[in-house]
C-alpha cells in the first residue's frame, strides 16, 4: 500500500455485493448531519440514511408481562429528507450499476479532504456510454450544510440524450433486518409534510414527526452548468423536491450540477414551519454564495487543523496505518464542538442500536476525543447535563436519590426495554462522572466544573451513596447490578462498577471542595461530602484468595465453567444461540469487564495482580462485543504479551473495515474505532492518566518500527515519538510551554525549548501467552 493510500478508503465494482458496508464506511458527517455513503442515484442501495443528530420518532414498548418502572416508550432514529440524491437517465434508461456494462467504478473516502469522490464509466443496455464524477461533502465548519457536485461526460463519439434529476426525498423506504434482535426497529413513513416551496433552482421541504413532536426542514439550491440546448424544470410534491436538467450531451461537453443543502430541526412547539424554512433557505443560499470550491477548501483546512493533533503514524503495517486513520477520522466527524450534542453508538453512519446513545460514548469515545478534540467532549458532557431533569425523574421513579441516566436513549429518557442489561447497568452513571473527571484533568477546565461538571458529579454521587449499603464488617457494597459484561446480569459488587463508584464519589467530593459556592447552591454539605469519602474508602473489592485473582463480581470465580470444547464457530455470538439463563450463571465473559476496570483504574491494582487477572479472564472472554478487543489489547501490552496485544489491536482497527461482526451495514461501531486508537496510544504508547497524572510506559510490538502520536494536555500539544531504542517527548507549538509527566515511573519535565529523549523501558517478561477460549484468539498478524 502506497503511503498516500493510508489516507484513502476505496470501494470498487468488486465491492458491489457489500453495498451496506460501503454505505457505512463512506459515511460523512459533522456531528449534526450524517449522510451514508450511498450511490448518488440512490439505487442500488442497502440502507438509505440521511440523519440529523437527535432527530427521531417515538414508539410504544409492549411487554408480555409489564412491571413497575418498565419504560413504556422507546425512541428510534429516522431519516431526514435525503438531499444527496442525483439521478441520471441515459437515453431513457436509468443509470444502475446492476444493468448494462460497468467499465470502471470507484468510490473513495479521502480522510484528509473530508469528501467522498466517485468515478464511474457505464454503458447502458442500449449502448450509450457515460463517465460520471461526483464529489460529496458534509461541512465540518458549517453545521447545517452538505453539498454534492455531479458531472457527466459522454464516452463515445455520438451525442447522448441525458436527463439528470437532483432530488430531495422524504420517507425513503428503509429495509428491516429481522434476522438479528440487535437490529434497529424501522418506522415506516415517519414524516408528515407541513410546508413546501420551489422556485426554479431552489426549494424547501418541511416535515414533522408524529409522536416525538419534532420538525425538520431541508433546503436546496443549485448551480447548473449545462451545455447549450439543455433545459431545466422543477417539481415539488409533499415528499419530494426535484430539479430536472435534460438535453443532448455532445462529445467533448460536460454537464455539471452542484447542489447545496441545509438542514435544521426543532421541537414542533418551537420554531414555526415558515420560520424554519426561511432559516434553512438562507443557510443553503449562503453556502452557494460561498461556493463549492470554498467549501472544499474550508473542509480541508478544518481537517488539517484536527489532524495536527489527531494523526497517528505507524511504521511497519500499512493496512493498520490506514485503519487507525480511518478510525480517527470517523471519531472526529462524529461530534461537534459548538453545541450541546452528543455522539450515538453508531454516530450518524446508520440506524444500528436504533440510533441510541449508550455508555460507549463516555467510556470509549470521549476518552479519545478528550485528548484529540476536547471541545467535542465538553459539548457531549453538556448534553448529558441538559438531560439531568429526565435523569432525576428516572431516579425518583426507581425510588433512588440523585440522578439515574438511561442505558439507551436519544432524547434523555430510558429506551431499553430489557432491564437486566439496561436499567440494572447503573455503571453508566459512574461512566459519565469518569468522563467529566478525565476531561477536567486533561484540560484544567474548572469553568466547566462550575457550569455543568459539578452537578453531574454530585447527582451521580448521591445515587451511589443512596443505592449502596454497608455490611456489618464495614464494607460498602453495590448489589443487584449489571456490569459491562452483559453475560453476567444482576450481580453483587461488580468490580468495574465498584471501582468507578469509588472514583465518582471521590471526584464529587474533591470538586465540591474546590467549588464551595456552587456546591452550596446544589445543597451539598460537609456531612454529605464526608459520607461520600467514607463510602469510597470502604467500597468492596471482590478477591479470590484461593485462585489469586480479583473476581469480576462477588462469587464469579466459583461459578460453573463454560464448556468451550462443545462449541463450534457457528455458536458465536453466544447470545444468539444460548439462553441468558445459561449465560448468566457460568464463567463466560462477553466483553472486557474486569480487564476494563484495570484499564480505567490502573492504580487500584499491582503489576502482579494485573498479570494474573488478565490471564484468568483472557481464557473466559469470547469477545461477542465490538467493545472488547481494544481494552484487552491495552492490558495485554501492559503485562507484556505484545503479540497478543497487536492481534487484538488489529481486530479492533479492522472491525468495520473487514466487517468482522457482520453488522457494519447498520453503521460503524464507534467504540471499536475508539478502541483502535486506545490500543495504540494506551497499549503501545503506555499512556495513563489515572488520578490526573499523565504517564507513559511505552513498548513496541515486533511489527511496529516507529510510532508517533500527539495529544492535548492542559492546553499544550504533546507529541510522542517511539522507536525501538528511545522515546521522544516534545511540545512543537509553544516554545514557552511546559508539561509534567512520568516516563516509566520517573518524573519528566517537557518544555517547548527542546525535546526530551529517553531510553525505552524494558518490557516485562510475562511468560507464556495465556490461552483464549478455543477458536476465539484473534487472527494472528503479529509476525509479518
Amino acid at each position: 500500500m502506497r503511503d498516500d493510500e493510508s489516507w484513502r478508503i476505496r470501494r470498487t465494482d468488486a465491492d458491489l455485493d457489500r453495498l451496506g458496508e460501503t454505505e457505512s464506511l463512506l459515511a460523512l458527517g459533522n456531528g449534526w448531519i450524517g449522510w451514508r455513503g450511498t450511490l448518488d442515484e440512490g439505487e442500488p442501495v442497502e440502507m438509505p440514511g440521511s440523519y440529523l443528530n437527535g432527530f427521531h420518532e417515538r414508539r410504544e414498548l409492549t411487554y408480555p408481562e409489564d412491571g413497575y418502572a418498565f419504560p413504556q416508550h422507546s425512541d428510534t432514529v429516522v431519516s431526514a429528507p435525503n438531499a444527496a440524491l442525483v439521478k441520471l437517465w441515459v437515453a431513457g434508461e436509468p443509470l444502475d450499476l446492476r444493468t448494462g456494462t460497468l467499465r470502471t467504478h470507484e468510490q473513495v473516502l479521502d480522510l484528509r479532504a473530508g469528501v467522498v469522490e466517485r468515478r464511474t464509466e457505464w454503458i447502458s443496455p442500449g449502448g450509450h456510454g457515460v463517465r460520471v464524477r461526483s464529489t460529496r461533502l458534509v461541512s465540518l465548519p458549517r453545521h447545517a450544510v452538505a453539498a454534492v457536485r455531479y458531472e457527466v461526460e459522454p464516452l463515445g463519439d455520438d451525442p447522448v440524450p441525458l436527463r439528470v434529476c437532483s432530488d430531495v426525498q422524504a420517507n425513503e423506504r428503509v429495509p428491516e433486518r429481522g434476522d438479528d434482535p440487535r437490529a434497529a426497529t424501522v418506522v415506516h413513513d415517519p414524516l408528515t409534510a407541513e410546508a413546501r416551496r420551489s422556485d426554479g433552482c431552489s426549494g424547501v421541504l418541511v416535515h414533522r414527526t408524529g409522536r416525538s413532536a419534532q420538525r425538520v426542514a431541508v433546503a436546496v439550491t443549485h448551480e447548473t452548468e449545462p451545455p447549450d440546448g439543455f433545459t431545466t424544470s422543477d417539481d415539488c410534491t409533499p415528499d419530494r423536491l426535484r430539479l430536472t436538467v435534460e438535453g443532448r450531451l455532445r462529445p467533448g461537453d460536460r454537464l455539471r450540477i452542484t447542489k447545496f443543502a441545509a438542514y435544521e430541526c426543532a421541537p414542533v412547539d418551537g420554531t414555526p414551519p415558515d420560520a424554519l424554512a426561511d432559516l434553512v433557505a438562507a443557510e443553503a443560499a449562503d453556502a452557494r454564495e460561498h461556493g463549492f470550491d470554498a467549501l472544499l477548501a474550508d473542509q480541508r483546512a478544518a481537517l488539517d487543523a484536527l489532524w495536527t493533533t489527531a494523526d497517528v503514524e505507524l511504521d511497519g503495517d500499512p493496512e493498520l496505518q490506514q485503519a487507525v486513520r480511518f478510525a480517527v477520522f470517523h471519531l472526529l466527524q462524529a461530534g461537534r464542538p459548538d453545541g450541546d450534542r452528543t455522539i450515538p453508538a453508531k454516530g450518524l453512519t446508520g440506524n444500528g442500536y436504533d440510533g441510541h446513545v449508550l455508555w460507549d460514548t463516555e467510556s470509549y469515545v470521549l476518552p479519545v476525543l478528550t485528548y484529540l478534540a476536547p471541545e467535542v467532549t465538553r459539548s457531549a458532557l453538556r448534553w448529558r447535563h441538559a438531560h439531568l431533569p429526565e435523569a432525576r425523574e428516572r431516579a425518583a421513579e426507581l425510588r433512588l436519590p440523585g440522578a439515574t441516566f438511561p442505558w439507551r436513549t436519544i432524547a434523555g429518557r430510558e429506551c431499553s426495554g430489557y432491564w437486566p442489561a439496561g436499567t440494572a447497568a447503573l455503571h453508566v452513571n459512574a461512566d459519565i462522572a469518569d468522563a467529566v473527571l478525565r476531561y477536567v484533568a486533561a484540560t484544567g477546565d474548572e469553568e466547566f466544573v462550575g457550569e455543568a461538571g459539578l452537578e453531574l458529579l454530585v447527582e451521580t454521587a448521591r445515587l451511589w451513596h443512596g443505592f449502596g449499603h454497608w455490611s456489618d464488617d464495614g464494607a460498602f457494597h453495590v448489589t443487584g447490578v449489571t456490569g459491562p459484561d452483559e453475560y453476567a446480569a444482576l450481580v453483587d459488587d461488580n468490580l468495574f462498577t465498584n471501582l468507578m463508584v469509588r472514583r465518582n464519589l471521590r471526584g464529587a467530593a474533591d470538586a465540591a471542595e474546590r467549588h464551595p459556592v456552587r456546591a452550596a447552591e446544589l445543597g451539598v454539605e460537609a456531612a454529605e461530602i464526608a459520607g461520600w469519602r467514607a463510602a469510597a474508602d470502604a467500597v468492596a473489592v471482590p478477591y479470590d484468595r484461593k485462585r489469586g485473582v480479583h473476581q469480576q463480581a462477588a462469587g464469579f470465580t466459583e461459578q460453573p465453567e463454560w464448556d468451550f470444547a462443545a462449541l463450534t464457530d457457528d455458536d458465536y455470538p453466544l447470545l444468539l444461540h444460548f439462553p441468558y439463563l445459561e449465560l448468566y450463571r457460568k464463567q463466560v465473559v462477553k466483553q472486557a469487564d474486569l480487564v476494563l476496570a484495570m484499564q480505567r483504574c490502573p492504580g487500584e491494582f499491582t503489576a502482579e495482580e494485573k498479570a494474573r487477572n488478565f490471564a484468568y479472564y483472557e481464557a473466559r472472554t469470547v469477545r461477542d462485543s465490538s467493545l472488547s478487543a481494544g481494552s484487552q489489547a491495552v492490558l495485554a501490552a501492559e503485562v507484556g504479551h505484545l503479540d497478543l496485544a497487536y492481534d487484538l489491536f488489529a481486530e479492533a482497527a479492522l472491525h468495520d473495515l473487514a466487517d468482522l461482526g457482520d453488522k457494519t451495514t447498520d453503521g460503524l461501531h464507534l467504540a471499536a474505532l475508539a478502541g483502535a486508537w486506545t490500543a495504540v496510544v494506551e497499549g503501545f504508547g503506555g499512556l495513563r492518566d489515572d488520578r490526573g497524572d499523565l504517564s507513559f510506559a511505552p513498548r513496541l510490538p515486533a511489527r511496529i518500527r516507529r510510532l508517533a502520536f500527539s495529544l492535548r494536555w492542559r492546553g499544550q500539544r504533546l507529541r510522542v515519538t517511539l522507536t525501538r531504542d528511545e522515546a521522544r517527548y516534545e511540545l512543537p507549538d509553544d516554545p514557552d510551554g511546559t508539561v509534567e509527566l512520568r516516563h516509566s515511573g520517573e518524573p519528566v519535565r517537557v518544555t517547548g525549548a527542546a525535546p526530551v529523549t529517553l531510553p525505552m523501558p524494558p518490557v516485562p517478561d510475562p511468560g507464556p501467552e495465556p490461552p483464549s477460549p478455543p477458536g476465539r484468539r484473534p487472527h494472528p498478524r503479529s509476525t509479518p
